[in-house]
């Protein structure tokens, strides 16, 4: 870990306060340190004399909405700042003290990174919190848009989150992860796992609140005989769910029992010892859902909500750690806790691939390193995790030469090759399959803009960290291909240019262009273009899919979310050129000119009303 930017992690609390976030900050904390790191930690509550010099707990004065409010707070941060000189602000959100960084003249000094570990939900059922959020979400806003990097904890987490779309082009997703060394191993499976004679016992771990749905469980586990439930937390529900088992029939309230709140080992005890694991949360408060890995870790099946938009179903489904069900649909949890406790074996076999997905790709060791390669280094541009590059063509009509083209490539050792078919009359799907391409098949005509998002998006659903656009038609030249890459890590968009290919009516335009927007580039309508992982997530965004042409409102688009672009010198075919689509008449330069140049416009006047927003 030499060479890394210490950090100073901002949290809500840290242990022995209990919670996911928690237990991640902690054991993210220990894990960097223990890997040659410096790494600190800021938090609320009360110092305590065994807490380790590199943390400071800042008093509680009241909550408000669940927010502890501590007043000293931006004294706190100052302090810690000025005495572990930390090079990168971590900020752990939602946490409403993490908005003290705004404030506070050292924070804003340093670079933020921003864990975006759940949208703050203006639940329904909660009034107040959708209240409070109305008042914080401006500050939020702000917080976002001073941030250099945001890590959102899944792919269906950032896809929805609402927060999080103006600012996608400089998120990475970085999944959670637990400590495994300082867990008890995983029961021996035959004598950790009932048989068929015994009672189905099922574990659910939580904070006893309105979201975790807690009443789906109990009235589902109360339809389903033979079948025993443990709920460990507590919490200001508590009542209304003691309350709610009283009131079921005699044998079903024996079967269900509030544990309250456990030590870890009573914890982890009653994990091994039970058949499954489920945690029926109701709405995206729940982001991603660390109880579901300490009960991978123990090698138990997990039942969870089917929850649009949390990382808690991605995670289960991703690790075959178990099975889905419906929300808030008792019906559903009774059928799917009935077929489980039917097939004990199937329930061990689910068992066994979350310990294996665990061990593979959810310790506090992948957290580590990726978050080496996601912290910003002063005055170092690095490259991005895998470096996968993936080619995307858009191509219409294009059979004559889609074939040699994706053939140069594959030739080159360029395998990862999309070619987006946009409703062609010819045998282009064909000739691209053939010669190795995936190809792509919009149900509806999309344009040259729209069949290059639509590569762009699946470089961003498969994890590519950067993209290559190339036209179809052959010109461009694949021995560029090394040249144009060189130059990625100097900016995060790299425009191969050949200014020799314009006719008089494109450098006319051009001219134009470069007057209208300020841009100095030479090829302002180049399709030879490398994206990195910053503007694939921008240019996937609903802002980009309104853009008409990809090459100067993409550029506009860039720039607006400073992003940075570069421009490099390529060699093309300029045989291979046909006769210009854009540039083929005055009349059509002329109505380019002019939609262009009103593209230009609205983006100026855009830019400022962002500032001023």
């Amino acid at each position: 870990m030499a060479g890394l930017p210490r950090v100073l992690h901002v949290g809500k609390f840290f242990p022995p306060v209990r919670g996911g976030i928690e237990t991640y900050l902690a054991d993210l904390v220990a894990a960097q340190r223990n890997a040659g790191q410096a790494a600190f930690a800021l938090v609320h509550g009360e110092p305590r004399q065994d807490d380790p010099d590199w943390l400071r707990r800042v008093a509680v004065h009241f909550s408000f909405v669940f927010a502890p409010i501590a007043l000293g707070f931006p004294l706190g941060l100052a302090r810690a700042i000025r005495d572990f000189k930390p090079q990168v602000l971590h900020l752990h959100v939602p946490n409403l003290s993490a908005l003290w960084a705004l404030a506070v003249p050292a924070a804003r000094r340093l670079p933020w990174v921003i864990h975006w570990h759940a949208d703050i939900v203006p639940s329904r059922i909660r009034k107040k919190l959708a209240l409070a959020y109305r008042l914080y979400r401006p500050f939020e806003r702000a917080l976002l848009e001073r941030a250099e990097r945001i890590i959102a904890t899944s792919p269906p987490y950032l896809a929805s989150s609402e927060p999080l779309a103006p600012w996608r082009g400089k998120c990475s997703v970085l999944p959670l992860g637990i400590d495994i060394g300082r867990l008890p191993p995983p029961p021996c499976q035959a004598a950790a796992a009932s048989s068929s004679a015994e009672p189905f016992r099922i574990v659910s771990i939580g904070r006893l609140t309105y979201y975790k749905g807690f009443e789906t469980l109990i009235d589902a586990v109360s339809q389903v005989p033979g079948v025993e439930l443990d709920i460990v937390g507590d919490g200001e529900e508590r009542p209304a769910l003691e309350a709610r088992v009283a009131a079921l029939p005699g044998p079903a309230a024996d079967r269900i029992r509030l544990r309250g709140s456990l030590g870890e080992r009573e914890k982890f005890d009653l994990l091994g010892r039970c058949d499954l694991f489920c945690l029926p949360s109701r709405e995206r408060t729940e982001a991603f859902g660390v109880a579901v890995l300490e009960a991978m870790a123990m090698a138990r099946p997990c039942l969870v909500t089917d929850l649009p938009g949390s990382g808690m179903p991605w995670l289960v489904s991703q690790a075959g750690a178990g099975l889905l069900a419906r929300l808030d649909d008792v019906g559903d949890w009774r059928d799917n806790i009935h077929r489980l406790s039917n097939d004990r074996d199937y329930c061990r076999r689910l068992g066994s691939a979350g310990r294996r997905a665990l061990d593979t790709r959810y310790s506090i060791d992948e957290s580590v390193e990726a978050l080496a390669r996601i912290y910003p280094h002063p005055g170092e541009r690095r490259p991005a995790h895998g470096d996968r590059i993936l080619i995307v063509i858009p191509a219409r009509n294009e059979a004559a030469t889609i074939g040699a083209v994706v053939s140069r490539l594959q030739a080159s050792g360029w395998h990862d090759v999309v070619v987006v078919n946009d409703h062609s009359q010819d045998e282009t799907a064909d000739s691209a399959r053939l010669a190795g391409a995936t190809v792509l098949e919009p149900a509806l005509p999309l344009g040259a803009w729209g069949a290059l998002q639509t590569g762009i998006r699946y470089a961003a659903r498969h994890g590519y960290t950067g993209v290559v656009t190339m036209d179809a038609d052959g010109q461009h030249e694949v021995a560029e291909l090394p040249n144009l890459l060189r130059a990625r890590w100097a900016a995060n968009v790299v425009i191969g240019a050949c200014p020799e290919r314009g006719s008089r009516l494109r450098k006319l335009a051009w001219a134009w262009f470069r007057r209208l927007s300020g841009f100095s580039i030479a090829d302002l309508t180049s399709g030879f273009r490398f994206y990195d992982r910053a503007a694939i997530f921008l240019l996937a965004s609903r802002d980009a899919t309104l853009l008409d042409y990809q090459d100067l409102g993409v550029l506009l688009l860039l720039r607006a979310h400073g992003l940075t672009i570069t421009e490099v010198p390529v060699a093309m075919a300029l045989r291979s050129t046909g006769k210009s689509r854009i540039f083929c008449s005055w009349l059509a330069v002329a109505r380019y000119m002019a939609q262009t140049t009103l593209l230009c416009i609205a983006g100026r006047y855009g830019r400022k009303a962002g500032r001023t927003a």
